[in-house]
């Protein structure tokens, strides 16, 4: 009996070890999540590019890109009809600003001094927007 106890004490100890090494291990590769709320939105993204066209758009879309070389830069531009949105990017851990678009306006140019490896491309609103499109492309310079 007491050696009974002592096993199923070792089973209920290793099942936990397993569930909380699977929840690390989901939350680890989970960094930024995508929650929102459109109408006629049409993304793509790949290893070098993401792009986002919408008739409304609230909320947070999330991108991942590749950035292969340390010279690399990203181009970006847009345009919006009515809203604001903020675009952050983060490529080791830290979630910077990188620009905002206001209703009526447009932007280009790039984000340059990339280290190499993963960036992030967080769109945010701050209300529902419409009528916008937003693209990325990294490029070596």
């Amino acid at each position: 009996m007491k050696n009974e106890m002592k096993r199923l004490g070792k089973i209920i100890a290793l099942m936990l070890l397993v569930v909380a090494a699977a929840v690390a291990a989901v939350g680890c590769g989970v960094r930024y999540a995508s929650h929102f709320s459109a109408t006629l939105l049409v993304t793509s993204n790949d290893s070098d590019s993401a792009k986002m066209h919408f008739g409304s758009f609230k909320g947070t879309k999330v991108f991942k890109v590749k950035v292969k070389d340390a010279d690399s830069v990203i181009r970006y531009s847009g345009e919006l009809e009515t809203g604001s949105i903020t675009v952050y990017y983060d490529t080791d851990g830290t979630k910077e600003e990188w620009f905002t678009l206001q209703a009526g306006e447009s932007v280009e140019g790039t984000l340059d001094n990339l280290s190499k490896g993963k960036c992030y491309i967080i769109v945010e609103t701050d209300g529902k927007c419409k009528d916008g499109k937003l693209s990325f492309e990294v490029e070596k310079p």
